[in-house]
């Protein structure tokens, strides 16, 4: 299933994509959770409640794709884990040896935006850059998970536009300024169940695009540390709980490395896109231009 948030009229609705069109689940039940945290952090509930409101969607609401106000996937998501340095070739890229231990650095819902909504430049930088990455969505509460048995913990994956203002990143050997700006952080545009993708989301294809143009092009095979043996390794010190994401890192390829550096512009469209997933696209917009402020 590929499940979607969205508004309409100024109400959150959750809904099951079939083809072009969207089965709406409030207009089976008014009463089921807008948030797929809440779902599948509910007993009663979980990816087999929407399954069952779909098998009884014969006179529901179905609504065009295309045009939707689509939200994040997670409305509010719990803790936002991300793993930097997980592909090996992004590594070399930075000058980076790749370690034993993935580097970790949490980002705060305020710095996501969902799918076909601007990611912002910041007013004190024009240093934003793209980072393509695949997210794991915990469903269920895990701790000390074996890595034989880790991937239960995942309900599904989705796409993300890790959006980093390099120099704020840099100003200290701690990542989580410049991982943190207001909007840059990408996130849609809805979650595929892990059922209809490989074990782990191995072997997928993964890709951004700036302006059209192929920027990372990389497998999933290529991450230093999988989605498995990073629930486990997370799993160690923190609960995982429904709801929760792991930003799984960013292939070679990313602006500030190439020469010369290529950063995210006003105007420019970014896409992120993931086989078996989809594509997470959003325009480039200044947030200065937006303020008002004099260039």
């Amino acid at each position: 299933m590929r499940i979607v948030a969205f508004n309409v009229g100024g109400r959150g609705h959750l809904g099951v994509v079939v083809g072009d069109h969207v089965v709406d689940l409030q207009s089976i039940d008014p009463a089921f959770p807008d948030d797929l945290a809440v779902v599948l952090g509910s007993d009663a509930l979980g990816l087999g409640a929407i399954a069952r409101l779909v098998e009884r969607s014969a006179g529901a609401r179905k609504l065009a794709l295309a045009g939707l106000d689509i939200d994040l996937p997670v409305r509010r998501p719990g803790k936002i884990i991300c793993l930097g340095l997980n592909y090996h070739d992004h590594a070399k890229e930075g000058g980076n040896v790749v370690a034993a231990w993935p580097a970790v650095f949490l980002r705060a819902t305020s710095s996501l935006v969902a799918a076909g909504r601007p990611m912002l430049v910041p007013q004190v930088s024009d240093k934003l850059d793209f980072e393509a990455e695949m997210v794991a969505v915990v469903g269920r509460r895990t701790k000390h998970a074996p890595v034989a048995t880790a991937l239960d913990a995942i309900a599904g994956y989705t796409c993300f536009n890790d959006g980093s203002v390099r120099d704020y990143q840099r100003l200290t050997s701690q990542w989580t300024l410049g991982k943190n700006f207001d909007a840059t952080g990408a996130f849609g545009p809805w979650m595929v169940t892990a059922d209809a993708l490989p074990p782990g989301a191995r072997g997928l294809e993964i890709e951004s695009r700036l302006n059209g143009r192929v920027m990372q092009s990389d497998n999933t095979d290529n991450m230093v540390f999988p989605v498995a043996e990073t629930v486990a390794l997370m799993s160690q010190a923190m609960t995982l709980e429904p709801g929760d994401l792991l930003v799984m890192g960013t292939p070679a390829g990313v602006g500030y490395a190439r020469k010369p550096a290529v950063f995210m512009r006003e105007g420019d469209v970014v896409e992120i896109e993931i086989e078996g997933i989809g594509m997470l696209s959003n325009p480039i917009r200044s947030e200065a231009l937006l303020q008002g402020v004099p260039a």
